[in-house]
């Protein structure tokens, strides 16, 4: 179901121009702050293509209008802490999702939500592993232990106005065994998850203790996102209700 949502909403991607100083979007914005008319359902962009986002999304019936996954050097600078990065990237990723639509006739006018998770161990912070031996290293490292996922969800409203919040949450595993180690690696379920595990997979059975938000370490606080939604008047009870016509009819 969430591939063919992602098949549905990715093959317009390369559709809006790069933006100019001048573009679509600021005049939409222009012209809807001096109209008293009554504003459509708003869209909203999701720049991400990530289907742990977009499950989480819809779980509280949420669809974003199209996906603009946006591609950006996720390098930790020197002396970053991450805090710091995640606000970055996520920042950064709305920006790029923002400009790839600013001339965009379908979605100029549209809020843009994205989001980054970093795992970290006290300053130390765990990137997204490419080998196996760096899963295994982040797993060495997080055995035992207690880290903090953290994730900066950042929103652009349809005026350019920004908003951002940072979710922590605490993450306690048990000990793991050199076999455990090697057979979650064989699994392959720690490919492009940050801190190299999923905790709604496998590696669920590692964790014996967490504080905060799950949701927020599957890659998604979905609390803190409906809520910075509502609060910039994005009717996320939308479908709820159009879900309730269509029963009652």
């Amino acid at each position: 179901m969430i591939s063919s949502l992602k098949d549905q909403l990715l093959p317009s991607f390369s559709r809006g121009s790069a933006p100019s100083r001048e573009t679509l979007r600021r005049t939409l914005a222009r012209d809807r702050s001096a109209s008293t008319d009554e504003v459509d359902r708003p869209r909203l962009v999701l720049a991400s293509a990530s289907p742990r986002r977009l499950t989480l999304l819809a779980q509280v019936g949420i669809t974003p209008d199209a996906l603009r996954p946006a591609s950006i050097d996720e390098t930790v600078k020197r002396g970053e802490v991450p805090r710091s990065l995640v606000s970055r990237l996520a920042r950064s990723k709305a920006e790029t999702a923002r400009d790839q639509i600013a001339n965009d006739q379908d979605l100029a006018d549209s809020y843009v939500l994205a989001a980054d998770t970093v795992v970290a161990v006290g300053r130390k912070i765990l990137v997204k592993p490419v080998h196996v031996e760096e899963a295994a290293a982040s797993l060495q490292l997080l055995s035992g232990r207690t880290h903090k996922v953290l994730t900066c969800v950042c929103l652009i409203m349809p005026d350019d106005r920004i908003r951002t919040k940072i979710v922590d949450t605490r993450v306690r595993f048990k000990h793991l065994t050199r076999s455990e180690i090697e057979a979650y690696i064989a699994s392959r379920e720690w490919r492009g998850k940050a801190g190299g595990y999923a905790i709604q997979g496998l590696a669920g059975c590692f964790v014996q203790r967490i504080i905060g938000s799950y949701t927020n370490v599957v890659g998604l606080p979905v609390a803190e996102v409906t809520a910075l939604l509502m609060t910039e008047n994005f009717p996320i009870h939308y479908n709820w209700l159009k879900n309730a016509e269509v029963d009652r009819d």
